[in-house]
């Protein structure tokens, strides 16, 4: 099994556990306002086929790509289903009008190429959603602490959100807004969970870069270049006219002879 298939399994068995599915449960509701109001044709789901993070979209045409199909039938309203790695997608290039990343750059063994994937295949003003693991949070803070049990799946390399918003940069995408959320104490049981479900709002006011996950929306932006045509023969009737005038002053100015 290859590194990244194996992060995708230990991510999906994640979200399965507890505190997964409290993430998982705040990311539907971000994913689900962001896309909610994206209009055009066609969207694409890469990744994490066990969720369904296009339903709030009104798209005719909604599908789904990943190196992992679902073993049954999904309910999910998808139009097809292809079975690819995320770096190489097989659509034609500006094709699509949304695309939903679901931690699938932190699951990638190249999430830049998979961004220049994306890039390639959304249509100019097209956009793309991408959640993701925020590593200076309380989460990422205990997944890091020495002689501790892991918290977040191992396998998943996480990428901070100042590194996405650069590597978006580079490819001239716009950030358009954002959310971090989970800012709850990590805790393994749905009890405990709840009991600090306070921090939610106060970790919104109070830290609101530190939460466990962030979603992000961004716009492809196609800087256009405007082509200025030389305004030679507006300029020469300017200066005939210009020459006319003199003359007829000069005429005008001069004695006449009896």
């Amino acid at each position: 099994m290859s590194t990244q298939q194996s992060a995708i399994v230990s991510l999906s068995a994640w979200l399965n556990t507890d505190p997964g599915q409290y993430a998982r449960n705040w990311e539907h509701a971000r994913f689900d306002a962001m896309v909610d109001n994206v209009f055009g044709y066609r969207a694409l789901q890469v990744g994490l086929p066990e969720l369904d993070l296009l339903r709030a979209n009104r798209m005719p045409f909604k599908a789904f790509v990943g190196p992992d199909l679902p073993v049954s039938t999904p309910a999910n309203d998808w139009a097809g289903m292809v079975q690819a790695e995320p770096e190489f997608l097989p659509f034609d290039s500006e094709s699509m009008d949304l695309v939903v990343l679901p931690h699938t750059l932190e699951t990638a063994a190249n999430p830049h190429q998979v961004l220049r994937e994306v890039d390639r295949i959304l249509v100019p003003e097209g956009r793309v959603v991408i959640a993701g693991f925020n590593p200076w949070s309380l989460w990422g803070l205990r997944q890091r602490a020495p002689l501790l049990k892991p918290w977040l799946p191992l396998e998943v390399e996480h990428v901070s959100l100042s590194r996405l918003k650069d590597w978006l940069k580079l490819l001239s995408f716009e950030i358009e807004f954002g959310h971090f959320g989970c800012y709850v104490p990590p805790s393994r049981t749905k009890k405990w969970l709840e009991r600090t479900a306070f921090f939610e709002s106060a970790g919104d006011r109070w830290w609101p870069s530190c939460g466990a996950v962030y979603v992000v929306s961004a716009v492809k932006r196609v800087h256009g270049m405007t082509l200025l045509k030389p305004n030679w023969k507006t300029k020469s009737v300017k200066r005939s006219a210009r020459r006319a005038a003199s003359v007829a002053m000069q005429q005008h100015s001069s004695p006449t002879k009896k």
